[in-house]
């Protein structure tokens, strides 16, 4: 009877740790491609500093964490130290692993250790140029900006709220990608005690989405049920994931329980908007035919008449329509897009230069692809289809100029 207690608690733990895993999306940056072995590491992470790989974390004595005991584990999750006191570099998202429950990182080691398939798999090596290669330097770092302890619930907060904050600050490591570095790479903030916190920031030449109240370039004009089905779907009424977004909800949000989804969703909520320079003012129809037939003047000033217009009329108008409305939910509607309306306009830069296509997901639709503009457009001419879109249909955004498109097309390797 204990045996069989132990195993049913065993299988308990391993199915709870795969949920948490999820959550982590420990997939996606653990696996090299979709051709490989999952968990066994040797994925290429881009920095500034240069390329780290992944590493194997499956339960392989010999290349992986097979070995590890349950305090190793912890210390690698939440301080970054491997089992023979090697450093982990912070593309390594520790410091905000730090957060996680002891009972949620017993889950996750039983799952890793008796769920995951183990492979004999030794990643490329790692070698950043001098100092950044000197890994010892990072207890200094540590000392410094890894300072999230475990999470506590906030005690004028409801249940909801602190699920939510403790998924979006802890496994979740949202800010890890939404929150602005500071000039040692650190996360300028751990939770919403700092107005920096999810305010958005460059990631691998992507620029990812301010997450908070923000009603321009952040979510402010978002619902609950809208964030809530965007992560599990990857599509809404506003916009569609991209770049680095897609493997996030393919691998992880779109397995989150609604419980969750909803949690976050809450709590992102609750962040107050930062004031930026760009804004949105929905569009209203002409009150009378007077003015309707002046507006259709303009539109067709507009479409013919002004610095990319033409261009957006020709080439993107098919899809986003003549009124940027798009075509909900696969295709993004532009007019008080948040991207759009993002005070860095990398990504749709990026966007318009390489293509992309939304994920897959379970419950969402089939995603349609976006095409590749780079050998089409000149950088003047992505400025200003850009620049048409980031003024037009009540978005108010600053303008795209030929070097910011010049550097993305650099940055990305994208030639003519």
């Amino acid at each position: 009877m204990l045996a069989a207690n132990v195993l049913a608690a065993d299988r308990d733990l391993i199915a709870r740790g795969a949920y948490l895993a999820k959550v982590a999306d420990c997939e996606s940056c653990h696996t090299a491609g979709p051709d490989h072995e999952a968990f066994a590491g040797g994925l290429p992470i881009n920095s500034p500093f240069g390329i780290i790989y992944s590493t194997n974390i499956t339960p392989d004595p010999i290349t992986g964490i097979g070995q590890y005991s349950y305090d190793d584990f912890s210390r690698a999750l939440r301080q970054g130290i491997t089992k023979n006191g090697k450093h982990l570099y912070p593309a390594m998202p520790y410091a905000s692993f730090a957060a996680t429950l002891d009972s949620d990182i017993l889950a996750l080691y039983v799952y890793f250790m008796k769920g995951v398939k183990p492979v004999n798999y030794t990643p490329p090596q790692t070698k950043l140029p001098f100092p950044f290669n000197l890994r010892w330097t990072l207890m200094f770092w540590n000392a410094a900006f890894a300072t999230q302890d475990i999470f506590k619930p906030r005690t004028d907060r409801d249940a909801q709220w602190n699920r939510g904050a403790y998924l979006v600050q802890g496994l979740g490591h949202c800010g890890a990608c939404h929150t602005p570095r500071g000039l040692a790479f650190q996360e300028k903030a751990y939770s919403e005690s700092s107005p920096d916190y999810l305010s958005g920031a460059m990631v691998d030449n992507w620029y990812s989405a301010n997450l908070t109240g923000n009603k321009a370039s952040g979510l402010g004009r978002w619902s609950k049920a809208e964030i809530s089905k965007f992560l599990e779907t990857g599509h809404s009424g506003h916009e569609v994931a991209f770049g680095s977004m897609v493997t996030v909800i393919e691998n992880s949000t779109q397995h989150f329980c609604k419980e969750d989804l909803d949690a976050i969703a809450h709590y992102l909520k609750s962040l107050p908007g930062q004031n930026g320079k760009s804004s949105y003012k929905p569009y209203e129809p002409p009150a009378s035919q007077e003015q309707k037939l002046l507006t259709e003047v303009n539109i067709g000033i507009n479409k013919f008449e002004l610095p990319g217009a033409g261009l957006y009329s020709g080439f993107c108008a098919k899809c986003h329509g003549d009124s940027g409305t798009g075509e909900s939910p696969r295709i993004p509607r532009l007019g008080g897009n948040s991207m759009v309306l993002s005070e860095n306009a990398a990504s749709i830069i990026r966007l318009v230069l390489e293509g992309g296509k939304g994920p897959l997901t379970i419950k969402g639709p089939k995603p349609k692809k976006m095409p590749s503009f780079a050998k089409k457009f000149t950088d003047r001419e992505i400025a200003d289809v850009l620049t048409f879109v980031r003024t037009s249909w009540g978005n108010s955004a600053s303008p795209v100029t030929p070097r910011e498109v010049s550097l993305i097309r650099q940055k990305c390797c994208i030639k003519n």
